[in-house]
């Protein structure tokens, strides 16, 4: 994994070379080279272990899971704010299977640190509401629950929001 500053320098160097290659009038090696150069820009808003431990984690491979998520090193430092909340948001979903206390850490820490889309935004927060509902903190849980099925625009979690709303009314 490069640090995102070495993206931005690759990808401007490759630029640089793609219109030096306009100039000597080879065209489809600087065609080439832009296109080397966007390839650049698009690994620094989208990191390729984050995209590989989805990949996993839509197999349901946990140990997969986290293996591509630890070979980040230093998320703060080396990713953009929203890939942070994402890496912390597949964090929480793996600890949700064993640890409920650090899971709700790195929910709170990915809903803080802002997800790109609404679903995965509805998505931690109705995990979160529901490891708040396992812990008994049920005006916190309902809050959520409202604000997960409010950004839920194409009813994607319709049903397990309504199984959770029934389980808080038992509590």
């Amino acid at each position: 994994m490069f640090p995102k500053i070495f993206k931005i320098i690759i990808s401007f160097l490759f630029l640089l070379f793609g219109i030096y290659q306009f100039t000597e009038d080879y065209i489809g090696n600087g065609i080439f080279y832009i296109l080397i150069s966007g390839l650049f820009i698009l690994l620094y808003f989208k990191n390729e272990f984050i995209f590989l431990a989805f990949l996993r984690l839509r197999k349901q491979d946990f140990e997969g899971t986290l293996k591509w998520l630890n070979r980040i090193n230093y998320p703060e430092r080396n990713l953009v704010k929203k890939q942070q909340g994402y890496f912390h948001y597949l964090h929480g979903i793996i600890l949700s299977q064993t640890n409920l206390t650090q899971a709700e850490k790195h929910f709170k820490k990915s809903l803080t640190l802002g997800l790109s889309m609404s679903t995965d935004l509805a998505m931690a927060k109705m995990s979160l509401a529901g490891i708040l509902m396992q812990k008994r903190r049920k005006r916190e849980a309902i809050i959520l629950l409202n604000e997960a099925k409010k950004l839920d625009k194409h009813n994607m979690l319709g049903e397990q929001i309504k199984i959770l709303q029934k389980q808080l009314k038992r509590i």
